[in-house]
């Protein structure tokens, strides 16, 4: 029998009834006449029948708590107790038992709950026979499992969007920052008057060329290019010989 939380597993008690004075009340109705040593032979029959259930019994009933036991490990809280029943040889028999066990939610860690609802599943039916309190107990550790698994989707859910809103942020930060970025190099271009163009100057003494601004006067390049003008002399002719 497992314990926790008004949850138990039990074995039943089918052998409650059996007692050596039962059993001696109806062989007494049914041979009131009878030689004493035919009632004393017949009541050892009676009573060696009535030990062999018991003993039957008290290893069924210590097989089934230490089923639950090995399967619900560390959930145990204590080992199993039984109920007994005193046979005819004066001897006490378990015809009962119980094994208490930890059946509640994992706080704030469905993850854990689902886990352990399986443990607690796999302890309430490790049995070959589970009693009717067993399968009450698994049926209980199936719908803590149900509410593990939703409790973990509303959990996954949340976590997805806060990624989603952190990975927004995120974006809106570098769009702020090459926002700013970009007003900086605009602000330094209007500062330095923008590109200027320039055009080659040829030195007329080295015959190297340079880079000058359009700001200069056009005349001087003009002035170069002009090529040189020859002026020529009148041929002079003799009338004499």
């Amino acid at each position: 029998m497992i314990v926790n939380n008004s949850q138990n597993i039990q074995s039943s008690n089918p052998l409650g009834s059996i007692s050596r004075r039962g059993v001696a009340g109806e062989f007494r109705s049914s041979n009131p006449l009878s030689d004493d040593s035919q009632a004393q032979k017949a009541q050892q029959q009676q009573d060696t029948s009535v030990i062999r259930q018991l003993r039957a019994r008290d290893r069924e009933v210590r097989a089934h708590e230490a089923a639950h036991v090995a399967a619900g490990g560390s959930l145990v809280r204590g080992g199993p107790s039984f109920s007994y029943q005193t046979g005819p040889d004066g001897r006490a028999y378990a015809i009962g038992g119980e094994v208490q066990i930890d059946a509640s939610a994992v706080p704030n860690n469905p993850e854990a709950t689902l886990v352990k609802s399986s443990q607690i599943r796999a302890a309430a039916l490790a049995p070959a026979n589970p009693s009717p309190q067993d399968l009450r107990v698994a049926a209980n550790a199936s719908q803590l499992a149900s509410r593990a698994r939703v409790d973990i989707a509303i959990q996954r859910r949340e976590d997805a969007l806060s990624e989603n809103e952190q990975a927004a942020e995120s974006v809106q930060a570098e769009d702020a920052e090459a926002t700013q970025a970009g007003s900086v190099n605009a602000g330094n271009n209007i500062e330095n008057g923008g590109a200027v163009d320039t055009v080659p100057v040829v030195n007329s003494v080295t015959g190297s060329a340079s880079l000058q601004t359009n700001d200069e006067p056009i005349a001087a390049i003009n002035s170069f290019l002009t090529p040189p003008q020859t002026v020529s002399s009148p041929a002079l002719f003799s009338q004499f010989a």
